[in-house]
């Protein structure tokens, strides 16, 4: 079991939960944790306030900081972000599993579930959903030990034309925009296949279960594919 809090100088609050999560985004996105990023992941918290957090996390050794580069996490402050992660992705499931929630309104309510779910009640969750590797929007759950499943997949932008696949994963955690893709035929575990694409329009042109559907390419580039068995 991930067991993050060993040897940390500072109490794990809800906001440091936060901003470690929200490091471990824009570092999975390959974007430089800088504080105007950090500042847009936590929905506008003021630049002095995130300056001044992220300078504790860092004393604490929970980030790293260099210089024109921002913050990346240490060890210690990846493996607390990965403990939460595993909480709100397996909350996620939960709700859309045994509550009846819709993939697009579970994450507020999984972000409000997840600091205040103890570890044996997680533990509980994952082995009644027999121990699950994905969340709703196809995001990997890591496992009790920290580790993150792998699967190949590539981005639905570059999908062959005229083969088949099935939606993995959405980037995205809009509930407008997700509500959007699951209710044209892109939520995960759906069946698309790339017709064409109009470079001048940057649009690519599917056929999904709902007819055919127009996406432009920057959504499209959310969205991640595996091919079919």
């Amino acid at each position: 079991m991930i067991t993050p809090y060993d040897s940390i100088t500072i109490e794990i609050s809800p906001a440091v939960e936060d901003y470690l999560k929200a490091v471990y985004r824009l570092e999975q996105a390959g974007l430089p944790a800088q504080t105007k990023r950090i500042c847009e992941e936590l929905d506008g918290i003021k630049s002095a306030s995130v300056s001044a957090m992220l300078k504790r996390l860092a004393d604490a050794g929970l980030l790293e900081y260099t210089p024109y580069q921002g913050v990346t996490l240490t060890s210690k402050g990846r493996r607390i972000s990965l403990a939460v992660l595993r909480k709100h992705r397996i909350l996620e499931l939960f709700l859309v599993l045994e509550m009846g929630y819709s993939w697009e309104d579970v994450h507020e309510e999984a972000e409000n579930l997840e600091h205040h779910a103890s570890d044996k009640l997680i533990e509980k969750i994952a082995a009644k959903l027999g121990y699950p590797e994905f969340d709703p929007h196809g995001d990997p759950i890591p496992d009790a030990q920290g580790s993150l499943p792998a699967r190949e997949t590539l981005l639905l932008a570059e999908a062959p034309i005229g083969r088949e696949m099935r939606v993995f994963r959405v980037l995205d955690q809009n509930p407008g925009r997700l509500s959007f893709y699951g209710n044209n035929g892109l939520a995960p575990g759906s069946a698309v296949t790339v017709r064409s694409r109009e470079l001048e329009n940057d649009t690519i042109n599917l056929r999904v279960a709902t007819g055919h559907l127009t996406l432009n390419m920057h959504a499209a580039a959310r969205i991640l594919m595996v091919r079919n068995n």
